[in-house]
């Protein structure tokens, strides 16, 4: 589907964002609607009943709380949290996009666990942060901090959710809100399913909008515009819509973008595009060479060693399993390149699989290879052959073969260099066979991969051509 500018403006400031480290995510109750977990108002609708008020015409839903608290003290309230955000443990399908991008910051306001969970079921370690204790407490290793602001349904008696909760959050949570501060000042927030009605988050952003004036950091967040059609008077539809503009205007004085949409939906398709686009930049390398014709060693050994070197000097991050022959050389060129570049870590430029040496099945091998590409949004496959173990005779690679249906399973785009014969040579021809299967209807992608497959190119002209083909993947 096409989008909007400002969504495209927004998915390309985003997805850089993610790639420097710099993205953080705020969820509110909005995030966990779709599976049937109430809104505030639902929440207090029973409590509103027990003061023999009606919730539908209140405003002032900290007050209700308050109220219920000062009659009947807080055991109801405690129930209700308990009882509401209990029911699903699966997060929805933005929970499962989000859980998989390269996020290691989340704040939520909500009570349910489904953006710890939903991390942890992708194979994350979580350090979730509930009181002013847990900021004692340091795992090493972590993927997420997931830092809940108002309490966790496991402990409603520290949830907030009263005039006193709020009133006191300052000194009784202080913690969440020194952290929360110094990570709006030093990451790109995305704010989703958040109504911005939280007295607590207004005060925090004032601090921030006082210290800054207009050095405010940029965030984000999604607001469904108003439907004429939601309306059956046209001067409410325009009251509403007076509202919602003058409220997006206002957050501007925060650094906080709206993100306007037509309908929830299109908040996951703009979700899976950033996630398609963060990973394109994952380059998975599939190869094992026992003979490197019809290059020849030296000839085969210096186009890997400067492909991965052209990969991490474009910001590319390279995934490999270490295939014979080939992962040694993908090593050293990112390497090379680390050590004449800024990056610190080789983690930053490559992450390295090398397959179980110890009781190796096909099964594990298998989970093993979908762990690696299911990381991917390209994947280069070179050569593709080893020595048979009876005979010592040349054979094909099988293990490249499953590696190529594992990427189309998982919506890795494949790019055989035909080039270097073998496996490689074969799955080129299987795909230039039935070519809109697997790439977009563009002349100029089709081109360059024709140009690639040319066994005739010098190592640097394939280099190019190559780092072209995935420039042009990118924007797709």
């Amino acid at each position: 589907m096409s989008f909007t500018k400002s969504q495209e403006k927004f998915i390309n400031e985003y997805v850089k964002a993610i790639q420097d480290g710099n993205a953080a995510i705020f969820a509110g109750a909005g995030l966990s609607a779709s599976l049937g977990f109430v809104n505030w108002k639902e929440l207090l609708r029973d409590l509103a009943d027990d003061l023999d008020l009606d919730i539908d015409k209140e405003t002032d839903l900290l007050s209700i709380a308050q109220y219920h608290y000062n009659k009947f003290n807080r055991t109801r309230i405690n129930d209700k949290i308990i009882n509401e955000f209990t029911s699903l443990d699966k997060g929805s399908e933005n929970h499962q996009i989000l859980s998989k991008l390269d996020i290691d910051t989340y704040w939520t306001t909500n009570y349910d666990q489904l953006i710890e969970k939903t991390l942890e079921d992708n194979g994350k370690t979580v350090d979730k942060k509930v009181t002013n204790e847990d900021f004692s407490r340091y795992i090493k290793r972590k993927d997420a901090t997931v830092y809940k602001m108002h309490g966790d349904k496991d402990a409603p008696h520290n949830a907030v959710l009263t005039k006193n909760d709020y009133e006191d959050y300052h000194d009784s949570r202080e913690l969440f809100s020194t952290v929360l501060r110094g990570d709006l000042l030093s990451k790109v927030f995305l704010f989703i399913g958040f109504s911005f009605d939280d007295p607590n988050i207004d005060y925090i952003l004032s601090r921030i909008r006082i210290l800054l004036k207009d050095n405010t950091p940029k965030h984000y967040c999604f607001f469904k515009e108003i439907e004429k059609n939601s309306f059956s008077e046209e001067q409410d539809y325009l009251y509403a819509k007076i509202r919602q503009d003058l409220k997006i205007d206002d957050l501007k004085r925060y650094g906080i973008h709206a993100v306007l949409v037509d309908d929830y939906p299109i908040i996951t398709k703009i979700l899976k595009l950033i996630e398609k686009r963060v990973k394109r930049k994952n380059i998975f390398i599939s190869g094992a060479a026992e003979n490197y014709e019809p290059f020849g060693k030296e000839k085969a050994e210096d186009f890997i060693f400067k492909l991965s070197y052209k990969l991490a000097e474009k910001n590319y991050k390279i995934i490999s399993g270490y295939g014979l022959g080939i992962g040694s050389l993908v090593i050293n060129g990112a390497l090379d390149f680390k050590l004449k570049s800024s990056y610190r870590n080789l983690d930053d430029l490559l992450i390295l699989r090398p397959f179980p040496q110890i009781n190796p099945t096909p099964e594990k091998n298998t989970i093993y290879r979908e762990e690696m590409i299911s990381q991917a949004g390209i994947a280069l496959f070179l050569f593709g052959n080893k020595k048979e173990n009876v005979s010592d005779a040349i054979i094909d690679s099988q293990g490249m073969f499953e590696e190529f249906e594992l990427c189309l399973k998982n919506n890795v785009i494949p790019i055989p260099i035909g080039a270097t014969g073998h496996v490689a040579k074969k799955l080129w021809e299987k795909v230039d066979h039935n070519f809109s299967q697997h790439y977009p209807d563009n002349v100029e992608i089709r081109n360059i991969l024709i140009e690639i497959n040319k066994v005739d190119n010098s190592v640097d002209d394939l280099i190019s051509n190559i780092l072209k083909a995935i420039g042009l993947l990118q924007k797709v």
